[in-house]
């Protein structure tokens, strides 16, 4: 095997069901404490608005907060929507955070805002509509992260160069992260579409830089795993719902697992859920491993972020621990 394929977390903060955003913060540190010090690289926190399902809105300050509860993992925003934020204020928290944490920081950035257009608006400062100039800001933003001097300095935060990543589910990310020589992390835990292309066009066009000096290649995937496929097959009837009370416009909390979908769905509703979970590690280390060996001969990512919308956080740890398992023993082969 031509390199070591590295893990991560990936955490939306979702708010189970019967709980509250407390509780959703707190199995979000949960998670955090049971990763640390394990083989998984980093631990990353999304950003959303304007939803009752998932408590991540205020993004650096639950990364401030798993920072305190962990001593090993890394720890950064999968992502800063950067049309939402201000880049001398984003380089200002986060190097207030390097300042009383050291070096474990990742600041992913994305191009959406994150939430629905009338949120947005609600959201963006003055008329400033910063999806057009994503790829300025990030250079903005990483003048800023530098030691060299620049006429407005962030302070904490020149001189700390906190690891920059784009974020992205469509092939203009892909061209952005490659002419700025970051690493490249696709969103393909629920837009997995684009993926292949977006990959093609940041290896091909990638210019190296100070950070990186060749293309690293990330996936966001659904790992749901459990120690039979029976068992996988029942946890991830959650995510089913989830994604179904998307497609109806129907969004809840985080939803129990059920015995069968069979009554909740239409044939076409079936369909549609069904197509949006297209690649996913999911049962038991055997069918996982084939699930595994698949993704990386067709796309060889440098690492794998693991989402995973699990209600019992038992079964959520189980799973990502035999994820952890399945690509000790994939790098071992």
């Amino acid at each position: 095997m031509s390199k070591q394929l590295n893990i991560s977390a990936l955490n939306l903060v979702p708010v189970r069901a019967g709980t509250n955003a407390s509780q959703a913060i707190e199995d979000m540190v949960d998670l955090a404490e049971h990763i640390d010090g394990s083989s998984y690289q980093r631990y990353w926190i999304s950003e959303h608005h304007n939803m009752t399902s998932i408590a991540s809105s205020a993004t650096r300050i639950l990364i401030k907060h798993i920072l305190e509860h962990t001593k090993n993992i890394r720890v950064g925003s999968g992502g800063v929507m950067l049309p939402n934020h201000a880049p001398l204020v984003v380089a200002e928290e986060f190097g207030t955070m390097h300042a009383i944490y050291g070096d474990r920081l990742d600041l992913g950035l994305g191009r959406a805002p994150g939430t629905d257009m009338a949120t947005a608006n609600a959201i963006r400062r003055s008329n400033h509509d910063g999806v057009f100039s994503f790829k300025s800001e990030i250079e903005e933003l990483k003048r800023y992260l530098s030691a060299v001097p620049t006429h407005v300095v962030a302070y904490p935060g020149q001189g700390t160069e906190v690891p920059l990543y784009v974020l992205g589910s469509s092939t203009d990310s892909a061209h952005i992260a490659a002419d700025l020589g970051l690493p490249y992390a696709f969103a393909a835990h629920f837009a997995p579409a684009q993926m292949e292309n977006a990959f093609k066009i940041y290896e091909d066009n990638f210019k190296p830089s100070d950070q990186l000096d060749k293309p690293y290649k990330m996936a966001s995937l659904n790992v749901i795993m459990a120690d039979t496929n029976e068992e996988a097959d029942f946890i991830k009837t959650t995510h089913y719902q989830n994604i179904l009370n998307l497609i109806r416009n129907t969004r809840g909390q985080l939803p129990k697992p059920v015995e069968d979908m069979e009554q909740r769905w239409s044939p076409r509703e079936e369909q549609a859920v069904k197509s949006q979970f297209p690649i996913a590690f999911s049962g038991s280390k055997e069918k996982a491993m084939e699930e595994l060996r698949l993704f990386q001969s067709q796309f060889n990512v440098d690492e794998i972020m693991a989402v995973s919308y699990i209600y019992d956080m038992d079964d959520l740890k189980k799973s990502y621990d035999l994820f952890e398992e399945l690509v000790r023993e994939y790098n071992a082969e």
